[in-house]
């Protein structure tokens, strides 16, 4: 294949950020030129124009998860979507219940919660994992205590892919009435969800995974859960998240939404797809090949694979023309093994070997290809 049949340099960094996508694009601009009033000014029909835009997202986001529309804050991102959950529902419980439980796994930003708390005299369990980046629901059920008020696991990890079982961690916390948070960015869009039958109290959103802007992201909050929130100000979004609203955003994350809605099988169908071809491409040329993580309870569209013998640094900066990482964007950037591999009980050589392969709704089966053959002629120079 040559490049002049392809579109370089090809994007495969879907866990990274998503480009947004132009029927998403296209809802936001009114919102970005004429109808640029302050959706809390409800003296005035600039104002009332975008507070109904505003709600109009609210409902949006709220059904692609099956939750009320009154259910759901709007944030600045899921950074901020989780350390309001975590921080939020954790003080709302002090000093009667000081323990929470999350996992060895989770996104930096809910570690970086979880540790905040521990210097302000909370007690926290991280779960460990098995290799194949699930937790044991039997011991996260051994782990509540009656001290334990939240309870956070992701949806799906943002650097393997794998699922948890979240429907059965939701049924656990119900029984032993403790609340559970999912961090779903990497999930909501892309699996059904549904905050009622999987027993969700709240549940982080954010728009750039799911192809609308950055900057912007959801907390779902069931009503009646006691949360505190982190921001005083005007009390805007039911007095949980004080600041004034985007409704260019907003309207961003929710038209996001209802297109993954409607998009979704097809997404899935597409992109489960090119991974398998992908997948089969690269282990019948290569052999000391590996998936990380669950091969069956994952996201088919987050391929982590350790090329045994090989510095992945050097595998990256080798296809130029193509945009691949070594996972989190938030860890990468420090340049520090990644602590998701190192729990799934890979080597110090085998999580350097690693790299994380991102396939989304715009990438096609020719992109794929391309590389396919680039890698693995890459990795055999670097043998």
């Amino acid at each position: 294949m040559t490049k002049s049949t392809l579109k370089l340099p090809i994007y495969l960094d879907y866990q990274a950020t998503t480009p947004i996508d132009g029927r998403v694009l296209e809802a936001m601009m009114p919102y970005l030129t004429n109808d640029f009033g302050n959706p809390h000014s409800v003296e005035h029909s600039f104002g009332w124009k975008a507070e109904a835009a505003v709600e109009k997202a609210r409902k949006q986001v709220a059904g692609m998860i099956n939750a009320e529309q009154n259910e759901i804050i709007f944030t600045s991102g899921a950074t901020e979507s989780n350390n309001l959950a975590i921080k939020g529902v954790a003080f709302a419980h002090y000093p009667a219940r000081n323990h929470i439980i999350t996992v060895k796994t989770e996104h930096e930003c809910v570690l970086a919660s979880a540790r905040a708390l521990e210097k302000m005299g909370f007690d926290v369990t991280y779960m460990d994992v098995g290799p194949d980046g699930l937790i044991d629901t039997g011991e996260l059920e051994a782990a509540i205590t009656t001290k334990t008020s939240l309870v956070s696991v992701m949806t799906v990890n943002n650097e393997i892919g794998v699922i948890q079982n979240i429907k059965a961690i939701g049924a656990i916390c119900r029984k032993k009435n403790v609340l559970f948070h999912t961090d779903a960015a990497q999930a909501v869009g892309k699996i059904p969800l549904d905050v009622v039958a999987m027993n969700i109290d709240v549940m982080s959103i954010s728009g750039h995974k799911i192809y609308g802007p950055k900057g912007v992201g959801a907390l779902y909050v069931k009503k009646g859960t006691p949360i505190i929130p982190l921001f005083d100000g005007g009390g805007q979004e039911n007095g949980l998240r004080s600041g004034t609203l985007s409704p260019a955003l907003c309207t961003g994350v929710g038209a996001a939404c209802e297109v993954a809605s409607v998009d979704m099988d097809k997404d899935m169908k597409h992109i489960s797809n090119l991974s398998d071809r992908f997948l089969n491409n690269i282990k019948t040329a290569l052999n000391s090949v590996s998936l990380n993580g669950s091969a069956t309870e994952r996201y088919p569209g987050n391929i982590n694979l350790t090329f045994q013998g090989i510095k992945a640094d050097l595998l990256i900066a080798d296809l130029k023309d193509i945009a691949i990482s070594t996972g989190s964007a938030c860890s990468s950037a420090k340049h520090k093994p990644s602590y998701v591999l190192k729990a799934l009980g890979l080597s110090k050589p085998e999580i350097d070997a690693s790299v994380r392969i991102g396939i989304g709704r715009m990438t096609t089966q020719q992109e794929m290809d391309y590389a396919a053959e680039h890698i693995i002629r890459c990795v055999r120079n670097l043998s």
